[in-house]
């Protein structure tokens, strides 16, 4: 599989993507959250809120990410239901040194 400088797949090189096809290390924005109501409220609760950036730490058995300085663990099954936006190589270093 070929990849993009901003860590996404270049099969979902579109505008917004699964937070499941996002290679760890990478940084990207959550645009939308595609599940059913009580399941984004708790999504929003813990973090995963609409424009908040997350960065993906592993994605072996279950999604780790990284947001608002936590670290969280989400199944494939529910990352596929958050749909992100990569971030500019300028809007990664900056998520990085804010750290």
């Amino acid at each position: 599989m070929h990849t993009t400088t901003t860590g996404v797949t270049q099969e979902s090189r579109c505008e917004v993507c699964p937070l499941s096809r996002v290679q760890a290390g990478v940084a990207v924005r959550v645009k939308q959250l595609c599940a059913a109501p009580d399941v984004q409220n708790r999504l929003r609760e813990i973090g995963f809120c609409e424009d908040q950036v997350v960065r993906l730490i592993t994605s072996r058995n279950n999604i780790i990410c990284q947001v608002c300085n936590a670290r969280l663990a989400i199944s494939e099954q529910l990352a596929r239901l958050i749909l992100v936006e990569p971030l500019s190589f300028a809007q990664q270093t900056l998520s990085v040194e804010r750290r």
